[in-house]
């Protein structure tokens, strides 16, 4: 099992597969998954001949079980103490959802030399919650909502998700995965309730506006059409707007999970823009 520590005593687990001199591709997973999530893409990318890092967020998979630091900045700078002890450099981060917020604020930071490229997937920003700046967001009663589901039965809550809106299952004619529903709970369940709980205000309430303005690498920007977890129209299609350097992909009715549902899609279009 490989570690790093953070300066706050948080042990990161992470994965790090393929030649040690190759081009570095960084996963950032989404709530409340782990590393795991990216076992097809990493698996891919190390058949194309990249090396391919992917870390368990603190309080969630196989990284310690943290008391605080559950929200967007301790997230990234978690990401850069990896990074750094790494010393990854000319690296591609692509994040999922709530990884594609940790991506868009650790970038935004990011030393100079260690980043080529991003890619966003199905991702959160620029801010889910509905406010008057973000008329087009979803109602805090949704986040209640989750919150309240993760505290009544988290277990169950954790079948429900996958079962239902995040692979799209819910949907008619839908090709319904129990390995797919089975390892999002496992992964869930590896991590803490509590780190869990606060993520939820992390992905659904934390603004990226600025970050997104801030970032000057390519960014591919990639959403499913029928994204029922995090809706297109407020997050794609605005983040893309945002991104001196973006380029907005959609995919006509993919679900939330679209990498694991559709990778034989994805993954070679998030190939092309790498190579581009």
């Amino acid at each position: 099992m490989t570690h790093i520590t953070t300066a706050d005593g948080t042990t990161i687990f992470y994965k790090d597969w393929g030649p040690r001199d190759a081009q570095p591709i960084v996963f950032h997973h989404g709530w409340p998954l782990s590393a795991d999530d990216w076992d097809n893409q990493m698996m891919y990318f190390l058949g194309h001949g990249y090396r391919v890092i992917a870390h368990d967020r603190r309080g969630h998979g196989r990284s310690t079980q943290t008391a605080g630091g559950h929200e967007m900045d301790t997230y990234a700078a978690d990401v850069a103490a990896l990074t750094d002890a790494l010393d990854l450099k000319n690296a591609v981060h692509i994040g999922h959802s709530t990884g594609g917020g940790e991506v868009t604020r650790y970038v935004a930071r990011a030393k100079a030399g260690r980043v080529a490229k991003a890619i966003l997937v199905g991702a959160v920003p620029p801010v889910m919650v509905k406010s008057a700046s973000n008329p087009g967001g979803l109602p805090i009663d949704v986040f209640d909502g989750l919150r309240s589901a993760l505290l009544a039965n988290r277990a169950q809550f954790f079948i429900d998700v996958p079962t239902g809106p995040f692979y799209g299952f819910n949907r008619e004619g839908a090709k319904v995965s129990q390995g797919l529903i089975d390892n999002w709970w496992r992964q869930g369940m590896m991590g803490a309730a509590n780190a869990h709980y606060e993520c939820i205000k992390a992905f659904s309430e934390t603004d990226f506006s600025e970050d997104l303005k801030q970032i000057q690498q390519p960014v591919l920007v990639a959403h499913g059409t029928d994204d029922q977890i995090v809706p297109i129209a407020d997050s794609a299609e605005l983040a893309v707007k945002l991104l001196p350097n973006g380029i907005l992909k959609t995919y006509p009715g993919l679900p939330h999970g679209m990498l694991s549902t559709h990778p034989e899609i994805i993954n070679p279009d998030m190939l092309a823009f790498i190579k581009a």
